[in-house]
């Protein structure tokens, strides 16, 4: 391609609204331009490099066995009323009704298109497993799109889903598509952490994320440095502790009877310790949370035992409730941890209002001991003795609390915020504290869709059965922003080769006499090659290409001059210096150089 052929358009300074690089240099670059908040077009060299990023992303999961369909971008809002969805998703969904009244959806992810899509096929257990996946557009309406691609409200995504006969059918699908994820990560030059995550809204049980390393990551990361244990924060978990008393020792049970304490002005934390003398290991710490859509049992609790359900898919829940979460003082509740306990779409801390109306007391005095609504408590809680708590009664605290005598737990989770420093839950290990950027999701959904949407298929013996799901995806925008993370420096963009929107640049200082002669051999020899060349032909000063040329990032740069000739300059976009290169070699010596690159990226 010829430089006056297609269009570059490069800018001095970044968009303020460009605060990471991987923004600030797709729009200085030309590779995006902003329609509106969250939404941006692809421009020719920014296609390219999206285009290699998806053929990569194809070829690798077609040699893992995956098929490809097209399914289309909006669906029938009916199959998300099926799953149970349709409420639990609304926020994040752009919707509209056809001219016959017929609720659609603007896909913001496959699951039940896929599951419908089987269903109408699915007879026999010889036709599984398989895999389908697609490449396409998604919407979500983001409240805060930021970041440029990284977090737009369009976006490309690469969506597969197995369906399997059973549990070792579905472990080996989910092996496979994450073998297939390393290797695509590889080939674009990305080094991925794996790690333990939440399904969120798509539910299921096992669930893995690949991770990129990045200081502006969306996610927080702990590692251990002893094991393989890697996990999002909202996903992990540490290893139980025993809890200590004031003076570090292990709490011991009492018999003493609760005390009532006045503890006018002491809401917080901080504020229990100066009072009492006393560490925040030994309190006893109650929140009110509003929790959406929980779909667990609450018959056995007298406060919602006669609530009014909804059921979706085959899925009961209460559209509205409230818990009493408690954890030790000195730790924080995860809500991710903490709706994924409860099966809840969602989670947050209570207002004022709902406080002291579910509780009976204000934030700081509100307690576990008689209050009628579920109480959830943290495994920290387990094994603690003698502890101090709110009372139930504004301006109040009560002391010897004894867990399982003065109350009992309508149930006990993991709803901990685990942070750096605590210990693995593996191998003891410390675990410290990463920030990071999601490419890849994979999540073992088992019937979750299947089942409500009543997908079944007939087992040898003729016996209805239904299938297991797993599910896949990759963010094809977030991946192509994330290279760009990785991979810059002052002065623009670095591409690794397979993904470059060009190979080379071949930039004549000017394009006439001799120095276009040249120009234009080279550009049909490495052409001919199969190497992908931009002639920068514009009537520009040699600077501003130069400029523009490390802007964009091609891996390789050639620079004819009167002054070199016969001698082209050779420069490496990693490297220091430029070489001076015999003319009649240079080709060859760019062949071999753009080959080993890909070579080494796809090893």
């Amino acid at each position: 391609m010829k430089a006056t052929k297609t269009i570059i358009s490069t800018l001095r300074e970044a968009p303020n609204d460009a605060v990471i690089a991987s923004h600030q240099l797709m729009m200085r670059s030309g590779l995006i331009r902003k329609l509106g908040n969250g939404l941006y077009a692809y421009m020719p060299l920014g296609y390219r490099s999206l285009s290699k990023v998806q053929k990569i992303i194809r070829e690798e999961l077609d040699r893992a066995g995956l098929l490809e369909i097209k399914p289309t971008v909006i669906q029938p809002g009916d199959l998300w009323k099926e799953s149970g969805r349709w409420d639990k998703m609304s926020g994040e969904m752009l919707t509209a009704q056809n001219r016959q009244g017929q609720d659609m959806v603007v896909s913001p992810t496959a699951e039940e298109a896929f599951t419908y899509i089987v269903k109408e096929g699915l007879s026999s257990y010889k036709q599984l497993p398989f895999t389908l996946y697609q490449i396409n557009t998604k919407y979500r309406d983001e409240i805060r799109p930021r970041y440029g691609v990284m977090r737009g409200r369009e976006f490309i995504m690469m969506d597969a889903y197995s369906f399997d006969k059973d549990e070792n059918d579905l472990n080996e699908s989910y092996e496979n598509v994450a073998k297939a994820y390393r290797r695509i990560f590889k080939r674009m030059g990305l080094s991925t952490i794996s790690v333990k995550a939440d399904t969120g809204a798509m539910g299921g049980s096992g669930s893995e994320e690949f991770m990129v390393e990045s200081e502006v990551g969306d996610d927080t990361l702990l590692l251990c440095p002893n094991c393989s244990y890697a996990a999002n924060v909202e996903k992990a978990s540490c290893a139980k502790e025993i809890p200590l008393d004031s003076e570090g020792n292990a709490q011991k049970k009492t018999d003493l009877p609760i005390e009532k304490v006045a503890t006018p002005n002491v809401f917080s934390i901080a504020d229990m310790e100066k009072f009492f003398n006393a560490k925040s290991t030994t309190f006893l710490k109650a929140l009110i949370y509003k929790v959406y859509n929980c779909a667990i049992d609450l018959c056995a609790n007298e406060f919602y035992k006669n609530a009014q359900k909804v059921t979706e898919g085959g899925e009961s829940y209460i559209p509205e409730t409230y818990f009493c979460v408690l954890i030790r003082g000195d730790l924080d509740v995860n809500e991710a941890k903490l709706a994924s306990a409860l099966k809840a779409s969602g989670a947050e801390l209570a207002n004022d209002e709902d406080v002291l109306k579910y509780s009976g007391a204000p934030h700081g005095f509100v307690g576990p001991v008689g209050i009628k609504i579920p109480v959830l408590a943290d495994l920290s809680t387990v094994d603690m003795h003698d502890c101090i708590a709110g009372s139930g009664e504004n301006g109040y605290h009560i002391k010897h609390v004894e867990p399982g005598r003065d109350f009992v737990p309508f149930m006990t989770a993991d709803v901990r915020t685990c942070k750096e420093g605590d210990k693995c839950p593996d191998c003891g290990g410390t675990f410290y504290m990463k920030k990071g950027n999601e490419l890849g999701h994979i999540f073992k959904l088992g019937a979750k869709y299947t089942k409500p949407m009543n997908v079944t298929y007939l087992d040898v013996s003729g016996k209805p059965v239904t299938p297991l799901m797993g599910c896949y995806g990759i963010g094809v925008d977030r991946t192509l922003a994330s290279i760009i993370e990785g991979h810059h420096d002052d002065k623009g963009i670095k591409w690794p080769m397979s993904v470059a929107p060009y190979q080379v640049a071949i930039i004549p200082i000017q394009y006439k006499d001799k120095m276009k002669e040249v120009s234009d051999s080279l550009y049909e020899t490495l052409s001919n090659a199969g190497i992908e060349v931009l002639l920068d032909d514009r009537n520009e000063r040699p600077g501003v290409k130069f400029t523009d040329s490390e802007l964009i990032g091609f891996p390789v740069r050639i620079v004819v001059g009167d002054k070199n000739l016969p001698n082209v300059e050779f420069k490496i976009r990693d490297a220091e210096n430029a070489e001076l290169v015999p003319q009649e070699e240079v080709a060859q010596k760019v062949i071999d150089f753009v080959r080993a690159e890909l070579d080494k990226l796809n090893a």
